[in-house]
């Protein structure tokens, strides 16, 4: 005989098992704000340490290429992680993944603030590159779950967009005057209010559904392999010389774990980079552009980061200030792309932007940029470079979600964000080495300049392949 009393079933004879309540639900405004101050910490760390290098490097000491190592650590786990990082979010539930992500986010913040040389500072930055790869899609899959309408999902996901491409283009202000006014450290320090913040929120988040997603350990394994060994030889390369062992030996390393790369997605059944997706033109061209794209930008604000600091004498805050007006516009323009592709196609937004930032770039280039270039004449030069970037990405995007089945959609931008922070990663190798010895910065300066524009050139010829 059974009977009921409040809260639980008591069978006869026996006690009856505690009910374990549920978390209270939280608002899903609260849920996008939390997903927002993540998406937010991950774009600012990605571009607000640009403008503290030269401090960093006064106090732990280090040549350009240490300098370099502290972006591109965190870019290449970035990068090489986001391949397996949605069906990582798919596999163990959204929330859960974030929550892990960030709490690994803000205990590396802590040991990059705290490190007390240039070794324990790079190896907290490939951590925090690896917390940010698996948040970053966790974090938009929150977004989804939190907003089961159609039209309210729809304005959300454009605040979370909107959030991340704030948080980058505000990082090298925002970089500049912590820097400036509290040390360098500080930008890593402002990280932990924000992580343990976020994670009382997700304390009440109900659990996310999960689903069988494959991984695929070999293919990252090799993947990671590849852009770290191509990276470190660049970079070695570019600080020693491109004969030396340690240069040539990693360029091979990374040639043979691309072609292990290769092989494994082509046998595995469930490949995280199927190589079918290099048989649409659409998918082929958005790749070059996003590498195009990103390989400019991050590039070309790294060196001028250095340039405006090691070359001009200015202090951090006043180089944060140099940005200013480029990165201003950048919010502005994403809305503006997307009301552009709406009307034209995505193919003339992203080649116009590109074209925008080339042109910018050649216009620097124009100016014969040194020493004694005057400062307001950069800081107006340099505005083509946000405006274009902003108004190419957003199309960009939706170039390549549109042309593949709505439920590859995870791994189609997936690898086109990979793609973009490879490109990010190559290109502050590649132009740190052109700049690594002062006598020579200023032409190594002028070459990162003329090849990014031409490499805008050639990848805008090739958006006009897009479909209408």
């Amino acid at each position: 005989m059974t009977s009921t009393t409040t809260g639980a079933v008591r069978t006869s004879g026996t006690t009856p098992a505690p009910v374990r309540p549920e978390p209270p639900r939280v608002p899903a405004a609260v849920v996008l704000g939390a997903a927002l101050l993540g998406f937010f910490v991950i774009g600012l760390d990605a571009s607000a340490v640009n403008v503290a290098l030269p401090g960093i490097g006064r106090t732990l000491g280090g040549s350009t290429a240490g300098l370099q190592w502290i972006v591109d650590a965190y870019t290449l786990m970035f990068a090489a992680l986001l391949l397996s990082a949605g069906a990582l979010s798919d596999r163990l539930g959204a929330n859960r993944v974030f929550a892990a992500g960030l709490a690994v986010f803000t205990a590396a913040s802590a040991i990059c603030g705290l490190a007390p040389a240039l070794g324990p500072l790079i190896g907290a930055r490939l951590l925090q590159g690896s917390a940010a790869a698996v948040m970053l899609p966790s974090s938009l899959a929150l977004v989804r779950q939190a907003f089961p309408d159609a039209a309210e999902r729809g304005r959300a996901i454009a605040l979370w967009t909107v959030g991340g491409a704030v948080s980058t283009a505000a990082g090298p202000v925002f970089g500049g005057a912590l820097t400036s006014s509290l040390g360098w450290r500080s930008i890593f320090f402002l990280n932990l209010p924000v992580g343990l913040i976020t994670l009382a929120v997700l304390a009440r988040v109900p659990s996310s559904p999960r689903r069988a997603a494959s991984l695929d350990p070999l293919g990252q394994l090799t993947a990671v392999i590849a852009l770290g060994a191509l990276t470190f030889g660049v970079i070695e390369g570019g600080a020693s010389g491109f004969g030396t062992p340690a240069a040539w030996g990693a360029l091979l390393v990374a040639g043979v774990a691309m072609g292990g790369f290769v092989l494994t997605e082509a046998r595995v059944a469930d490949p995280m980079v199927p190589l079918s997706l290099f048989r649409s033109r659409t998918a082929t061209i958005c790749l070059a552009i996003g590498f195009a794209v990103n390989a400019a930008f991050y590039g070309v604000v790294f060196v001028l980061s250095l340039f405006f600091q090691q070359v001009l004498g200015q202090s951090a805050v006043a180089a944060g200030l140099m940005f200013l007006p480029m990165t201003a516009l950048v919010a502005g323009a994403n809305i503006a792309s997307a009301r552009a592709a709406t009307r034209f196609g995505p193919r003339v937004p992203i080649a116009a932007g590109q074209l925008v930032c080339a042109l910018g770039l050649l216009g620097l280039l124009a100016t014969g940029i040194d020493a004694g270039t005057g400062h307001l004449l950069l800081a107006l030069l340099m505005v083509p470079l946000g405006l274009g970037l902003g108004f190419a990405v957003p199309s960009l995007t939706a170039a390549m979600l549109g042309d593949l089945p709505a439920d590859r959609a995870g791994m189609a931008g997936g690898v086109l964000n990979a793609g973009r922070q490879t490109g990010g990663a190559l290109a502050v190798a590649a132009f740190g080495a052109l700049v690594s010895h002062r006598a020579t910065f200023v032409h190594g300066l002028h070459v990162s300049l003329l090849a990014s524009a031409v490499l805008l050139l050639v990848t805008a010829g090739a958006a006009l392949g897009l479909r209408k």
